[in-house]
């Protein structure tokens, strides 16, 4: 583009992209190239600029497009770009800038061009442009043909062997950056691809050898949220024309493309001010997810997720199964502290899921941490601020809250936990209270939200299913967290009323008009009364393992008893009914003993004296 290249506006008409991009050929020893790429305007910094910059070039890439079959300037650039990257190592460690700065322009261009190819034509057209060469119109060269598979290994090498210094932080991040580009070809199918460039290069082949150092060095970008260097400080002084080098410009690519690779189709609005501290962990982290997302080729798993799956902690000295393919290791204290801290963007609360969900060792180390809460509570919080969050990372927060609930251990470690002042939860002061107790408030405002507004069945399912697998560990639950559980089924049983009067007025309606199609309140009976007995389910669960740890629910349930009355001749209900109303019943009676006019603290008394003196055997199991 030229030292002289200042500006976005200018790049449709600059001379060295218009040679670049026309119907003349471009050796690849040409001085042509060093002129080329010593261009400098400054970074884009958003995915606005980001937009104007492909705006401004798309008419050199169509350009190019079009006269490549006969010039062969894209496999030019390209072999210009490996030949330099041969010398990267060295470059790094003599601290030649201008070779560094060139071969990260060389890569920047390559990114750009790629982007419009992939979107504007089919992958066996793309990987035709790669076969082109300077002969006869259209003819392309059988020892070139792989041209695309060394630029990928290229840029494999190039991201794991590269040492991170201040000078190479941009061409790292270009480096990553590019290898999503190349990955983005799903965008542009609707079915799942089974078979796609990424299947045949990075599944098999030369790629393959470089699948776990690649997974891990990805996974250390993370954890180490490396910021870029300061502008300026790693880059030769100004030019006398005042442009200042390029540096910079792939972090601007790096924000762009996460418009692009945004998980939940919205990003969430709290992720732009992380996301853009670490260009590089932030692209490293959604290339890692493209990678561990890949369908399996049709005869060969997906060696990323595999890597995923197996790789253990540092500490671990046992051998590795030789069924393993792909396996290495890493601090998982180190990556447990990165995923507390990164919870706020979607991305990184999909690596968390994605661990968990997929690697037993990570699990396992997860559930045995004595500081649970610094990775419980950020996902408590994605689940309060739900309103500003899009819903792809709701409910990967529930999920996760899925998994954790599902072991025992985490069910009881988490009443033993004590907190202090929780500032984001607003709607009461909570000065003390422990990480269960505030788990089950914010679980229940999340299915309270979710009846107002949302209404989503699989959000509610999945809330009572983290409540569910809790309940029996039940221990010593805050009196607002006992409330909010009475409160939730009140509101429940009115919504239950609600609903079965609509449908009784319709029955009587629809006798007398045969014309107005109804509305199914069958259906949305249904629905409520699956929620309630759930919610029973809960509180009968509680009751039967730990009354003798919960005098606060007791207390809750006590207080609003005329709630359940409706409850115990229903046939859907009666038989979870019973243990609620026994403990109702023997509790009340105790109550009534003890006289009028009692203070709180004097029935929370009685009710401690009464859960001792009820016999055990009374209160059939949960499951009985």
């Amino acid at each position: 583009m030229g030292s002289n290249s200042s500006r976005i506006g200018d790049l449709p008409k600059n001379e060295y992209l218009k040679k670049l991009s026309g119907t003349e050929s471009v050796s690849e020893n040409d001085p042509f190239w060093n002129q080329l790429l010593s261009f400098s305007f400054p970074a884009p910094t958003s995915s606005t600029e980001l937009k104007l910059l492909e705006e401004a070039t798309i008419s050199v890439c169509r350009s190019l497009v079009e006269n490549n079959p006969r010039t062969g300037n894209l496999g030019a650039l390209i072999k210009v770009f490996l030949s330099r990257t041969k010398e990267l190592k060295l470059s790094a460690e003599c601290q030649n800038h201008i070779f560094i700065w060139q071969t990260h322009n060389a890569l920047f261009i390559i990114c750009c061009l790629l982007k419009v190819f992939i979107c504007e034509m089919s992958e066996e057209e793309l990987q035709l442009h790669f076969t082109y060469e300077e002969k006869s119109p259209g003819s392309y060269s059988s020892d070139s043909e792989d041209l695309l598979e060394e630029l990928l290994c290229c840029l494999m090498q190039l991201i794991t062997d590269i040492p991170l210094l201040d000078i190479t932080y941009e061409i790292s991040v270009e480096a990553v950056s590019t290898m999503v580009v190349f990955l983005s070809c799903q965008l542009f199918h609707k079915e799942v691809l089974r078979q796609s460039i990424s299947h045949k290069y990075l599944m098999r082949g030369r790629c393959l050898p470089y699948t776990s150092k690649l997974v891990k060095t990805l996974l250390y970008n993370f954890i180490r949220q490396e910021k870029p260097p300061p502008p300026g400080t790693h880059v030769l002084p100004q030019q006398s024309d005042g442009g200042g080098l390029l540096y910079g410009l792939a972090s601007g690519v790096a924000t762009g493309l996460w418009t692009v690779f945004t998980l939940g189709g919205v990003g969430s609005k709290v992720a732009a001010a992380s996301e853009l501290s670490s260009p590089l962990a932030n692209q490293s982290l959604l290339l890692l997810l493209v990678l561990a997302n890949l369908t399996d080729a049709a005869d060969a798993p997906n060696p990323y997720r595999q890597a995923i799956m197996s790789f253990k902690n540092t500490q671990d000295s046992s051998p590795f199964p030789s069924s393993i393919p792909h396996a290495f290791q890493i601090n998982f204290n180190s990556l447990y502290m990165a995923l507390c801290e990164q919870q706020t963007s979607d991305q990184a609360t999909l690596l968390l899921y994605t661990l968990l969900h997929q690697n037993s060792n990570i699990r396992t180390y997860m559930l045995a941490r004595t500081d649970m809460e610094n990775l419980v509570l950020p996902i408590l919080e994605i689940l309060y601020h739900v309103e500003e969050r899009n819903s792809h990372h709701v409910y990967m927060a529930l999920i996760i809250l899925l998994i954790l609930t599902e072991d025992d251990g985490f069910n009881r470690s988490i009443h033993e936990v004590m907190l202090k002042n929780i500032t984001w939860y607003s709607e009461r002061v909570l000065t003390e209270i422990s990480l269960g107790s505030l788990l089950i408030l914010v679980v229940i405002r999340t299915i309270q939200y979710n009846m107002t507004r949302t209404r989503d069945k699989y959000l509610h399912t999945n809330c009572l299913a983290a409540l569910a697998n809790m309940s029996a560990q039940f221990r010593s639950l805050h009196q607002y967290a006992a409330q909010r559980i009475v409160s939730l089924f009140s509101l429940l049983s009115k919504k239950h009323n609600k609903v079965l009067e609509q449908a009784t007025q319709s029955l009587r309606g629809s006798l007398s008009s045969n014309d107005v199609p109804l509305p199914d309140y069958a259906q949305d009976l249904n629905v409520i009364e699956e929620v309630i007995r759930m919610m029973l389910e809960i509180i009968n669960s509680c009751l039967t393992n730990s009354l003798h740890h919960n005098p606060n629910l007791v207390y809750a349930l006590l207080y609003k008893r005329d709630l359940f009355e409706q409850f115990r001749t229903h046939p859907s209900f009666q038989d979870i009914m019973q243990n609620i109303d026994l403990v109702i019943t023997f509790f009340s009676s105790r109550l009534l003993q003890a006289g009028a006019e009692l203070s709180v603290e004097r029935v929370l008394e009685i009710i401690k004296q009464g859960v001792v003196a009820l016999p055990k055997d009374r209160l059939k199991s949960a499951h009985s």
